[in-house]
């Protein structure tokens, strides 16, 4: 394995001043040929017959409104079939998600948040849990096909991380009208086989008497609940190849019509040690999101567990660590700590959904991004921001959110933490609708280059070989298609390549020290199609214009290698 990564690189000797100039030009691979540019000024600095030096920002000053890491990504709700899907037929039901997929991509976005399991039903086929009847019409019913296989094939093929999104207690919404499909509080409305059929006593409706509010849920009070609950999510981290799981703000649920959840014979049973129902509901979800942390990192290291809670966690009214906020608190509203999972490192990342304007004297979001950032930073728990585009212009909501530009004023606020990673946005179908001409302001911002996932140090990373160019040739539009391929994939002491980052400078140069250290340059990201050669078309190249290209090669973690020897394109067509 040595010798021939050895013998390798000893074919990598190429001068930057050489380049085939016509339709057809050769870049960096072995035994390159071709005319040498006259009248080209081409720099060659930090660019050796080894390949560009690993992409490193060490010292360098790179632009805020271009990272080149950084997570993007949209939820996309099924519950009700909010965003998806919007039919019963399997076609069409593909082709929706498809198109929302390519919208992200067409958006520079880098993951999907998909709604896998919204109602204790599953978008799989569950040994534990009946089919959802948002796929059918009908709770329990075979759609014919494997939904969740096929949302996480079509999004890695467009090389989007999938993150499967699970309520973990929710079993029913509200039939909210006498027309309504949906079970309500009625157990007998579930699908045959649900698992409340067989366990009636794992049931808590809430609230009662309110038949547009209630909802049935599982009792996490119950040990052999969460544990049923781990075992249904953990089926599908198991078999299906997803990027993440990820859980948002429901776990006990919200208070309403001044009724307590009703768990008194629970509490009875189990709550022995604990004076405070309010800590033994905290300390149940406690313990479910430990049990799900280790049970997703036993079976799959590299699978990220992140939390998607209410904004905020406690008031510091209420406790002096708390932010300076006065709204509903998660910690006594949903009894989730969040906090402490945080510094207990229970979750890998932190979605907190700060679903307000900057300014908002209530819970302003420069307050929440400020106490989040302070929250997560010194430990190993990334940062992301729930954004609520579900607010831009719609009925109700105060003059800020009918400025195109609040959304985009919320990443450039963003840019002044660095603890803050990235952003959620709330929904994929709200936020292709454009209201306000909000999406448009905020990529047009923030979103004018492709941005690569921070690496996941998960698992130990593995060196990666930097590909190879073999060349490229120029179509009548001037568009240009690049090839390459990789090196060394998954051999010896190798990490395996999943994908390839391509970056574009004007003119014949190299990147010098700091070329690569933002995303400026970054031009694509493209899922690996197999070990072999790799093509890439630059569709917004033209006519009469020079390019050089180099290609580096990411694992699934996001590592990333050092850039291929630099591939030249003239400017003839």
């Amino acid at each position: 394995m040595a010798l021939t990564a050895l013998a390798v690189l000893a074919t990598l000797a190429v001068s930057p001043a050489s380049m085939a100039s016509g339709a057809e030009s050769t870049g960096a691979g072995a035994g390159v040929s071709g005319a040498t540019v006259s009248g080209a000024n081409v720099s060659g600095a930090g660019v050796s017959g080894a390949g560009v030096s690993a992409p490193n920002d060490i010292g360098c000053v790179t632009n805020p409104a271009t990272p080149k890491r950084q997570f993007r990504a949209m939820w996309i709700a099924t519950v009700q079939d909010l965003d998806w899907p919007n039919s019963t037929d399997e076609a069409a039901s593909k082709a929706q998600f498809i198109h929302e997929l390519d919208y992200a991509v067409s958006k520079n976005m880098n993951a999907v948040i998909v709604q896998v399991r919204p109602t204790a039903d599953a978008f799989w086929p569950s040994p534990y849990e009946p089919w959802s009847g948002y796929l059918t019409g009908v709770r329990g019913k075979d759609p014919g096909w494997d939904p969740l296989a096929f949302m996480v094939d079509a999004a890695h093929a467009r090389n989007l991380e999938f993150h499967a999104w699970f309520n973990p207690f929710r079993v029913s919404m509200p039939a909210s009208s006498p027309t309504s499909t949906e079970a309500g509080g009625d157990i007998d409305k579930l699908a045959p086989g649900a698992p409340l059929r067989q366990h009636p006593d794992w049931a808590v409706v809430y609230p009662v008497g309110v038949p547009t509010q209630t909802r049935l849920y599982y009792n996490p009070g119950i040990p052999e609940v969460r544990d049923f609950v781990a075992k249904a999510i953990m089926d599908a981290v198991d078999r299906y190849d997803i990027d993440g799981v990820q859980f948002d703000d429901y776990y006990y649920p919200y208070p309403t019509n001044n009724q307590d959840f009703g768990d008194d014979a629970t509490f009875a049973r189990y709550g022995a040690g604990f004076a405070d129902r309010a800590d033994w509901r905290r300390h149940n979800i406690d313990v479910f999101i430990q049990q799900m942390h280790d049970d997703i990192h036993a079976a799959k290291p590299w699978v990220r567990f992140g939390v998607s809670p209410f904004g905020i966690w406690r008031n510091d009214t209420s406790d002096p660590l708390g932010s300076a906020t006065a709204g509903t608190e998660s910690y006594g509203a949903n009894y989730a700590d969040t906090r402490l999972w945080v510094k207990s490192g229970w979750i890998d990342y932190v979605a907190p959904q700060i679903y307000w304007n900057i300014g908002f004297t209530v819970a302003d979001y420069a307050v929440l991004t400020a106490w989040w950032s302070d929250v997560v930073a010194g430990t190993n728990v990334d940062l992301y921001i729930g954004q609520a585009n579900y607010k831009q212009g719609a009925a109700g909501q105060g003059p800020p959110w009918f400025d195109p530009a609040e959304i985009s004023r919320h990443l450039t606020f963003n840019e002044a933490y660095p603890e803050v990673k990235g952003d959620i946005f709330f929904r994929e179908q709200i936020v292709e609708q454009d209201p306000v001409g909000s999406t448009t302001r905020l990529v047009a911002d923030h979103y004018s280059h492709p941005a690569l996932i921070q690496p996941n140090d998960l698992v130990p990373a593995k060196p990666l070989l930097f590909p190879v160019v073999l060349g490229s040739s120029r179509l009548d539009t001037g568009a240009v298609t690049l090839r390459w391929r990789p090196t060394v994939s998954g051999q010896g002491p190798f990490g395996p390549v999943t994908s390839y980052a391509v970056y574009r400078f004007d003119g014949l140069t190299g990147p010098g020290a700091c070329g690569l250290a933002d995303g400026q340059h970054l031009i694509a990201s493209q899922r690996a199609a197999g070990t072999g050669v790799q093509s890439w078309t630059d569709t917004t190249a033209q006519s009469g214009h020079e390019y050089t290209y180099y290609v580096t090669a990411l694992d699934r973690e996001w590592n990333e290698s050092a850039a291929s020897p630099p591939g030249f394109v003239g400017r003839h067509a």
